[in-house]
Parts: C-alpha cells; sequence; structure tokens
C-alpha cells in the first residue's frame, strides 16, 4: 500500500492540532485501494470537546462582527477556492470517486455559494412592524443561534459542507464542522481558505473523526444551540430525538427514492438520457440520483431497450481518466450493499437487463467498481423500489397512465427529488401540482440544484427545514422581536 500521503490535522481553537489521543485514519483511494490520499486525525470526544468550547468561546466576538465584514471574508475565501479550484477538484476524485470533470463542478459550485451567501450578509434581516401604541417603534430582527455543529456527508464534500458553513457564518453563528471520514481533504480545503480569508480563530472548528464518536457527543454539548445533519435515515432519526431531549434546535437532510416519470408522449432518447445522468453519474450516490423509472406502458419495450444499451455502453473507471463516465464506488461497505441490493432484485423476481456485476480485471481489481444496473418487471413495493441503494441500479416500473405513473411516482415513505419527461404542458403541471416531492423537474434530471433557492425533501427525505438560499436564514437564526419606547 502507498503510504507517502500528506498528514493533515484537526483545526480547534486557531491551531491545527491533531487528535488528543494522537489516533490517525488513512484517507484511500477508491479507484485504486493501495493508495492512500491522505492521513487524518481520528478524532474523539474529547476532540469535540474542545471543538465546541472553542466554538463558544468565539461566539460572542464573532456575533458582534458587522454583517457586512462577515460577507467580506467569505467573498475572500470564495476568490481563494477558485484559485485552487483544480487542485481541490483533484483530491475530490482521488478521495471519493467521482470523475475529474464532476468534481471541477462541485468545486465551482462551492465557490458559488461562498459567493450568494457573501452576498446575503448584505440583506435585511428584520422588519419594522406597525404598533397600535402611538410612541412604539416596533421591530424583529434576525440573531445569529450561537455554537452550531455540522455534520456532513461524503458524497458531495465541497458542496454539501459549504452551503451549510457559508450561511451559519453569514449569520453570525460558530461552527463545528465535523465532515465525512471517508472524504476529509477537501473540508480541510475548505477551513483552510476561511482561515487565510481572515476568520477568526475558534469561529470554525474542523474535527475529523468517527460518525459514531464524535455525532453524539456534538449533539449531546450543551453549548451547541443546533445540528444541521445531512445523511442516512436512520443516524438523522437518533439525532433528532437526542436534539430534541434537550430542546436543540436541529435540520435534517436524509434519503430519497427519486423517480422520472416518462409519458408515452416523450422524446424517448431525451428520457433516456436524462435517466443515465440521474442514474449514473457520480455512482448513484447522490440523495437527488434516479432510482426508479415509472414509464407509461406505450413505451414501454423501446425505453428499456434504449436504456439498457445505453447503461451498458458507459466507461466506468478511474475518474481520473477523461474518458471516465462512472468512477467507483466510495468503499468497501457501499459497493457490498448494492451487491446486496441487486441479489435481492432477482430474488423478488425483478429481470436484470444488464449489469449486476462487480467488475473485474485490469483496474477494477484495485477498486469498488460495479457495473451500471438496470431492472425491469420491478414491483412497486420490491426492495429495490422502495429502498435507497445509493449505487448505480435503477428500477423500471410500468404505469398504466398518467394518474398510475403519479400514484407510483408517491408510493414510496421518501419525497426528495422527482422528473416527468413529456410534451404535454398540461400533465406536466399536474405532475408539478400532485407529486410529492420537495424538487421538481420537467424534462430535466432528478439530480441537481442552484444555490440561489430552497434544498430539501417531503416525508421522510427531510425533518421540513429548507437549505441553500434565503431558506438558509431560517434555520441560521432566530427571531428578536423588540418594543422600543422612548423614556
Amino acid at each position: 500500500m502507498t503510504t507517502s500521503a500528506r498528514t493533515y490535522l484537526n483545526r480547534i481553537g486557531g491551531e491545527w492540532v491533531p487528535a488528543a489521543d494522537g489516533a490517525t485514519t488513512s484517507d484511500l483511494n477508491p479507484a485504486r485501494t493501495d493508495e492512500v490520499v491522505a492521513v487524518f486525525p481520528s478524532a474523539g470526544t474529547q476532540d469535540a470537546d474542545r471543538a465546541a468550547e472553542a466554538a463558544a468561546r468565539a461566539f460572542p466576538g464573532w456575533s458582534r462582527t458587522p454583517m457586512p465584514k462577515r460577507g467580506e471574508i467569505l467573498l475572500k475565501a470564495a476568490q481563494l477556492l477558485e484559485a485552487r479550484l483544480d487542485e481541490v477538484a483533484e483530491a475530490l476524485t482521488r478521495e471519493e470517486g467521482k470523475t475529474l470533470a464532476e468534481s471541477k463542478g462541485e468545486t465551482a459550485r462551492g465557490v458559488s455559494l461562498l459567493r450568494y451567501f457573501a452576498g446575503e450578509a448584505t440583506q435585511p434581516i428584520g422588519e419594522v412592524y406597525p404598533s397600535a401604541a402611538t410612541a412604539t417603534f416596533l421591530y424583529a430582527e434576525r440573531v445569529p443561534l450561537g455554537p452550531v455543529a455540522l455534520v456532513t456527508p461524503w458524497n458531495f464534500p465541497v458542496a454539501i459542507p459549504t452551503w451549510k458553513v457559508a450561511p451559519c457564518l453569514a449569520f453570525g453563528n460558530t461552527v463545528v464542522l465535523k465532515p465525512a471520514e471517508l472524504t476529509p481533504v477537501t473540508a480541510w480545503h475548505l477551513a483552510d481558505v476561511l482561515e487565510k480569508a481572515g476568520l477568526p480563530p475558534g469561529v470554525l472548528n474542523l474535527v475529523v473523526g468517527r460518525g459514531s464518536k464524535v455525532g453524539p457527543a456534538l449533539v449531546a454539548d450543551e453549548r451547541i444551540k443546533a445540528i444541521s445533519f445531512t445523511g442516512s435515515n436512520e443516524v438523522g432519526t437518533r439525532l433528532a430525538v437526542q436534539a430534541a431531549q434537550r430542546g436543540a434546535k436541529f435540520q435534517l437532510e436524509m434519503g430519497g427514492k427519486n423517480p422520472v416519470v416518462v409519458l408515452d408522449d416523450a422524446d424517448v432518447d431525451k428520457a433516456v438520457e436524462l435517466t443515465i445522468a440521474g442514474a449514473m453519474l457520480s455512482t448513484g450516490q447522490k440523495c437527488t440520483a434516479t432510482s426508479r423509472v415509472i414509464v407509461e406502458r406505450q413505451i414501454g419495450d423501446r425505453f428499456r431497450e434504449a436504456l439498457a444499451a445505453k447503461a451498458s455502453s458507459l466507461k466506468v473507471g478511474d475518474g481520473m481518466k477523461p474518458d471516465t463516465y462512472m468512477g467507483p464506488l466510495v468503499s468497501a461497505d457501499a459497493e457490498k450493499t448494492v451487491m446486496g441490493y441487486v441479489e435481492a432484485g432477482k430474488a423478488e423476481g425483478a429481470r436484470l437487463l444488464t449489469g449486476g456485476t462487480k467488475l473485474r480485471g485490469d483496474e477494477y481489481d484495485r477498486g469498488y467498481f460495479v457495473a451500471p444496473t438496470v431492472f425491469d418487471r420491478v414491483g412497486p413495493d420490491m426492495r429495490i423500489a422502495q429502498e435507497e441503494i445509493f449505487g448505480p441500479v435503477v428500477a423500471i416500473i410500468e404505469a398504466k397512465d398518467f394518474d398510475d405513473a403519479v400514484r407510483l411516482a408517491n408510493h414510496t415513505r421518501f419525497g426528495l427529488s422527482a422528473s416527468i419527461v413529456t410534451r404535454d404542458l398540461g400533465l406536466a403541471m399536474r405532475f408539478v401540482r400532485e407529486i410529492e416531492a420537495g424538487i421538481v423537474h420537467v424534462n430535466s434530471q432528478t439530480a441537481g440544484a442552484e444555490p440561489q433557492v430552497p434544498f430539501g425533501g417531503f416525508k421522510g427525505s427531510s425533518s421540513g427545514s429548507r437549505e441553500q438560499g434565503k431558506a438558509a436564514r431560517d434555520f441560521f437564526t432566530q427571531i428578536k422581536t423588540v418594543y422600543l419606547d422612548p423614556p
């Protein structure tokens, strides 16, 4: 195993420090598992305690820093991140596996998020109300919460930490960021550019460690006033219970089982293109990835043949290679999970059209590579139609008509993203009204989100709050109403 990798440190209270007990963890390349990308501290409860204390100490000064000044720091950080875009994108591909083109796009999105929230730091943060009293000046203002814990996943290790960190800082909170242990280098870059942009010590604390240790410690810490989490439903539910028990504010973004509905008037080639992009880019490791295709019966045969042919033609390999369309899964555990769902699909009677195997030979033996997989004859209650797989597996479900398609699309405990492909504007608008999803696409893929609009889902996909855009202010602030009378 290649071990000549750089050793990084956590950032606590303005200093780069090792874990309290000296433990470390290796960040491996999922395309070449004999390559260690980096070595990081493996933080524990003592490190979480130190980070919470540092955030609490820094909060009074940061909360009194004028918002435009906070915005200037975010804008400077955006410039610094943009200057190292190629370096960060390469690190992202090497530690997570997605293609270099996707990594560059995600890093550019991080730049856009920092710029957007730099602008939000000059927007109004309160409202004036008419008072029934003659002399009373009555207003409400948005004020910071305090120290906030941000627990982020491995699949978007630049974008998701940034869309949490940037508004959190803009609105005057201090941060303990706990990134995924599988992808810490990109989080380190975010912390580094913010430090170099002038962020005061202790305002952003980076703690890399096992989520099972650091996460519960932060959620239980009375100094942490709010928790924003993106990850699995299982972990999110436990976190919510723990936070609610002590009255901490919490925000959860969790799973998805996102459908594309293909109506019989659709351009089949376009529908295949959108389905492949939604299901197979990032190796299907997106909460907004396309996982189900609900196709009207009249075009079912044409669509499934075209989709299987396209999926089987995709170039799978190391994301650093320019001709790669789909990279590896992120870890051995992810590969085991995906292959388990493939076997479950077969066992429940779905028909495997293409894929369904771990790729072997040459470079594939060094990484976690699974073939793009398409099932049809999928029943709506099968596990592959109901459970989040988080891999390049798509299930085709046949619908009798539009109403049946919407019913099938809504037949899930999730409600994050959904798409429809049709030439019929009337049916498209009906779909927008009737689908139970927080994000709706018409003639575009299920994945994708712009920084200036709210992001989040219905039902089991979210705790109800939204991220990004102006909606981010709702979570990262609290309202103070003031009755001001002259002396």
